[in-house]
């Protein structure tokens, strides 16, 4: 299973541990991922989807799943949050226009 958030794309970075005496060696900084159940308000319906906390707080802060996955880019979607995208569009469209 790969270590990468999806609803943003975050997945790990590289960088160096630096000894006191300055000898730099590899290392990966793996994001900080949550397995975490959503309600798409639109759908009524609850989504398992494996995030990183910082994408939880940003969830809480836009207000919610969907208004964050409607603005979110394809690129950064995994395939199950872009599934998700197109249901609520699909719904949300459904509802503007009656």
């Amino acid at each position: 299973m790969s270590r990468r958030c999806e609803l943003t794309g975050i997945g790990p970075m590289v960088g160096h541990n630096v000894s006191h005496s300055n000898i730099k060696t590899k290392r990966r900084f793996l994001p900080s991922l949550k397995t975490v159940k959503l309600t798409s308000d639109s759908l009524g319906q609850t989504f398992s989807l494996r995030i990183s906390n910082a994408a939880l707080r940003t969830l809480d802060y836009k207000g919610g799943l969907d208004i964050f996955i409607v603005k979110a880019r394809d690129e950064q979607l995994s395939v199950a949050a872009q599934r998700i995208k197109r249901q609520v569009k699909a719904k949300l469209a459904e509802q503007a226009a009656a």
